[in-house]
């Protein structure tokens, strides 16, 4: 089959743009028909004439050498099952380029902005892939005159790059512990020390299982997964919802090989487009990229999502500008818009990680009372 080149190209505006969206005629077309089942009714919803969107499909069938459209007289417009491979396809690629494209849009952004205004300040920050952060982003922008130059990347690799001076700020999540025994005390303690780095509090998510709508196969939990043998699409490694995914199965003394996975994908929203897709029967990630997607949704846990800075770093003008952005009513209205969100307790507040993480100093405690006792 000879292969379709693809050409990207990017533009300026007066509004920003929201999300991670990108443009194409083509799956506007074929998602229209997908959903409204006919072109008429297509062409109404996208806008458009009957012939234009006749037009359309014909010239993009002509490009691509394959038909895209059942074209029957009298029966309801039908996608051929290139089109509807084509149209999934596109979907979780698109979903898996989500954080590359915030980070592109984001980078391209603090130029422009550097280029309008050399008061505005910039704040490096690399973050577990999350939902929130760009509405953050936008918050700080418009009215802390802040630019986050935001990557996303694994909760581990963001605290690395924290390490190794490439940002000011990172961000990673956590769930409820009980004390430092646990996969993810063992993987944060080295990275994180008391006394040299200062979090700060973000928000609250619930992650737990995304499934189709209506939860068909019953899932209650990662065993029942296990148990039934299902498709199930993992994080990558690094990644904190990886280190989740582990967690959860060790509560069920299961090994993490017990799952039957595929290749990883490096954002909640690819995990979900893997499921909508029909890729995988479940995987693991937050509420709202479930709805996002239709999809349904199991909740595991509630989890905290945490900023952290160096102690030196809290005096920086672009981690005050941070804080006031956290602290602001808007951020909490932001969130409420999110399913499974919920603003942490005292957002923007600087919080000690013996405070926040209260199973820090567990083995140390416990050991101490044993010496006593004996």
């Amino acid at each position: 089959m000879q292969s379709r080149g693809v050409h990207l190209q990017y533009s300026f505006e007066a509004q920003g743009q929201r999300g991670a969206a990108l443009d194409n005629p083509l799956f506007d077309l074929l998602t229209a028909v997908h959903e409204q089942g006919s072109i008429q009714h297509a062409a109404r919803a996208t806008g458009a004439s009957y012939r234009h969107v006749w037009g359309a499909l014909k010239r993009w069938e002509g490009v691509l050498g394959e038909p895209l459209v059942h074209w029957v007289r009298g029966q309801p417009a039908r996608l051929t099952p290139f089109a509807e491979r084509l149209l999934w396809a596109e979907a979780r690629a698109r979903a898996r380029l989500t954080p590359h494209i915030e980070a592109l849009r984001a980078e391209l952004e603090r130029v422009v902005a550097e280029a309008l205004d050399g008061s505005q300040q910039v704040l490096t920050v690399y973050a577990s892939h999350d939902l929130a952060l760009p509405l953050l982003r936008e918050q700080a922008s418009a009215a802390q005159r802040l630019h986050i130059d935001l990557r996303f990347a694994g909760s581990m690799d963001a605290l690395r790059a924290l390490a190794e001076g490439r940002c000011q700020v990172a961000g990673f999540h956590v769930p409820p512990l009980a004390d430092s025994r646990h996969l993810f005390a063992q993987a944060l303690k080295p990275l994180l020390k008391p006394g040299r780095h200062k979090l700060i509090g973000c928000s609250r998510r619930s992650q737990g299982l995304i499934v189709a709508a209506g939860n068909p196969l019953g899932l209650r939990s990662l065993a029942d997964a296990v148990a039934l043998k299902l498709r199930f699409v993992d994080r990558q490694p690094g990644s904190g919802t990886r280190l989740l995914t582990e967690h959860l199965l060790a509560q069920h003394k299961l090994a993490p090989t017990s799952l039957h996975t595929g290749a990883p994908e490096d954002s909640h929203n690819a995990v979900a487009a893997a499921v909508a897709s029909g890729g995988a029967d479940a995987g693991l990630g937050v509420e709202a990229a479930a709805r996002a997607y239709g999809l349904g949704f199991v909740p595991l846990v509630q989890e905290d999502y945490f900023l952290v800075c160096l102690k030196d770093a809290l005096a920086h003008p672009g981690v005050v500008k941070l804080r006031e952005a956290l602290a602001a009513p808007a951020w909490r209205q932001a969130l409420g818009t999110l399913p499974g969100y919920d603003s942490a307790e005292g957002p923007g507040e600087v919080l000690s990680l013996t405070r926040a993480l209260p199973w820090w100093h567990y083995r140390a405690a416990k050991a101490k009372a044993a010496a006593v006792s004996r």
